[in-house]
């Protein structure tokens, strides 16, 4: 029967030690090799993925989360991009290139007003109880808003508060952040970032109002 034997296959040994070079191959095949399970199963994903999953995923790898950072850098300066979206990865398009996609696809999501307000005053003050959004709106917020959020994976519920009721409070998603381009919460715009006509509020509105950028949206009155 033809092929090499084990002893031909194996690494090279000099003075009974196994040779430097053949051992750095082997680490950059293992290497190349989990760059490219990682490649695949987050892009084969519908939504971002989350870290703890990716490692599950390589479950005798110890450094996921360098192996993500050169996958990220790899498609840096490319047209689809490996970016990170709270602890979650995910692939996107430059956002250099908006404008030229978007003259072949433009999706609008239609909110309410109300929903839109919503999300924003959990978005800057999560994580907040119901009681806390409508103090802060000065209306009450119906079933159907937390109904369109959720819909859209956009918030969820977080801890109760130890306080009598115990309120259950709600926070945001990955999947918000990631609708938005938001790496992390930090990334929130902050009034310095306001354009001049948000900066500028009437007397009337609350000077604490969040602000997002959520101009892809259309609106309708609640």
């Amino acid at each position: 029967m033809s092929g090499s034997s084990p002893a031909e296959s194996a690494p090279e040994v000099s003075n009974g030690k196994l040779n430097a070079e053949a051992l750095h191959d082997d680490a950059m095949l293992i290497r190349n090799e989990r760059l490219r399970s990682l490649e695949a199963f987050i892009f084969a994903s519908p939504e971002p993925v989350p870290l703890a999953r990716l490692k599950a995923l390589l479950p005798k790898s110890r450094d996921v989360p360098s192996l993500l950072e050169e996958l990220r850098g790899f498609y840096e300066q490319r047209g689809v991009q490996l970016v990170r979206r709270g602890n979650a990865w995910t692939f996107r398009t430059d956002p250099a290139l908006a404008e030229a996609l978007a003259a072949h696809k433009k999706q609008k999501r239609r909110l309410s007003r109300q929903a839109l307000e919503t999300l924003a005053i959990i978005a800057y003050k999560q994580p907040v109880t119901r009681p806390e959004i409508e103090s802060l709106r000065g209306v009450s917020v119906s079933r159907g808003v937390f109904s369109t959020l959720l819909e859209h994976k956009w918030i969820a519920p977080g801890a109760r508060r130890k306080i009598p009721g115990r309120p259950l409070t709600w926070t945001t998603t990955d999947a918000f952040l990631d609708h938005f381009g938001l790496t992390s919460l930090d990334s929130l715009p902050g009034t310095s970032d306001l354009p001049r006509e948000q900066a500028t509020m009437p007397a009337s509105e609350p000077s604490d109002r969040p602000y997002l950028p959520l101009e892809d949206f259309d609106q309708e009155e609640p």
